[in-house]
C-alpha cells in the first residue's frame, strides 16, 4: 500500500495533467450517459435529505415531559410527535439502501480497468465526488444532533411498551426494520459506514481488483487536492467541494484497505490530505 500511494502522489503522477470540470462535467457517450442517469435518480434525492437532516429538531420536550410526569396526555402527545419524526429517520435509512445499490456501479465504471477513467468519464467522477460530498454532509450533521439517536431510542422503547400492552398491529416500523435502523444511527457517521461495507462486499464479489479501486480512489483524491491547491476553481463552494471528495477518497481506502491509507510508508503527501 505504501508503494501504491508512492506511486500516487509523487510529482511525476499524471494526476498533474487531470482536470475534473465538476462544474460542467457531462456524460460523452452513451454507456456513461446510462449509468450517470440510474445514479442522477438516486443523488437527485441528496439535496432533500440533508435539508430535512439539517432541520431535524426531534422531540426532546414531548420526550421529557412523557418521562418526568408520565400520564395518557403526556404520553400520547410524545407519541404523536415521535411518528413523523421516525418517518423522517427511516427516510433517511432507506435513502442509505439507494447509496448501496448506485455505488457499486460507479466503481465498474470508473476503475474496472488497469487504467483509471477519471478523466475519460468525468460525469461519473463528477458523481464520485457528489457521492462523497452528500455522505460528509450527513455524517457531519448527524454527528452533532444527538436528538436522531434519542428520539429512535424512545420510539423502541414505547414501541415495546404497546407490543406488549396492546399487540397494536397498525404499527408502521416493526422490530426487523427497527433493528436494522437503530444499528445505522449508533454510528456516528452511517453514511460512510454504508459506503465503505459496500465497497468491501463489492470488491469481494466483483471481479474488479481491490489495488484497481485504491489506486483509483487514490488518484482521485490526489487530482482534488492538485485542483485546489492551483486554484483551479473561483468558487470557494467548488473547492470545497473538492476538498470534501479528497477526504471521502482517503477514508473510503482508509476502511477498504488492509493496511490503511495511513500505512507508515506511506509518503507524508498523503498523511497531510487527511
Amino acid at each position: 500500500m505504501g508503494q501504491l500511494f508512492a506511486k500516487i502522489m509523487n510529482n511525476n503522477n499524471p494526476s498533474t495533467d487531470i482536470f475534473l470540470d465538476f462544474e460542467k462535467a457531462e456524460p460523452e457517450s452513451e454507456e456513461e450517459r446510462q449509468i450517470y442517469e440510474a445514479v442522477a435518480a438516486v443523488l437527485d434525492k441528496g439535496p432533500d435529505i440533508l435539508d430535512q437532516l439539517f432541520d431535524y429538531t426531534g422531540c426532546e420536550e414531548h420526550i421529557r415531559k412523557a418521562i418526568t410526569t408520565p400520564s395518557k396526555e403526556t404520553e400520547k402527545a410524545a407519541w404523536d410527535a415521535i411518528l413523523p419524526a421516525v418517518d423522517q429517520l427511516q427516510k433517511f435509512y432507506e435513502f442509505s439502501l439507494e447509496l448501496e445499490e448506485c455505488f457499486p456501479k460507479l466503481l465498474v465504471a470508473l476503475f474496472k480497468g488497469v487504467a483509471h477513467s477519471i478523466d475519460t468519464q468525468q460525469a461519473l467522477a463528477k458523481q464520485l465526488a457528489d457521492v462523497f460530498d452528500f455522505v460528509l454532509r450527513f455524517d457531519d450533521s448527524k454527528m452533532v444532533n444527538p436528538a436522531i439517536q434519542n428520539d429512535f431510542s424512545y420510539y423502541r422503547r414505547t414501541l415495546n411498551r404497546i407490543k406488549l400492552t396492546t399487540g397494536n398491529a397498525n404499527i408502521k416500523i416493526r422490530d426487523e426494520l427497527a433493528n436494522r435502523m437503530s444499528l445505522f444511527f449508533a454510528y456516528p457517521t452511517p453514511m460512510m459506514r454504508c459506503l465503505s461495507e459496500t465497497t468491501v462486499k463489492f470488491l469481494s464479489q466483483n471481479s474488479v481488483p481491490r489495488d484497481h479501486v485504491t489506486r483509483g480512489l487514490g488518484l482521485m483524491a490526489n487530482v482534488c487536492q492538485e485542483m485546489v491547491e492551483r486554484k483551479k476553481f473561483a468558487s470557494a463552494q467548488t473547492n470545497m467541494f473538492c476538498l470534501r471528495a479528497m477526504t471521502g477518497c482517503v477514508i473510503l481506502v482508509d476502511h477498504v484497505n488492509i493496511q490503511g491509507a495511513f500505512f507508515s510508508k506511506n509518503p507524508p503527501s498523503m498523511l497531510n490530505r487527511a
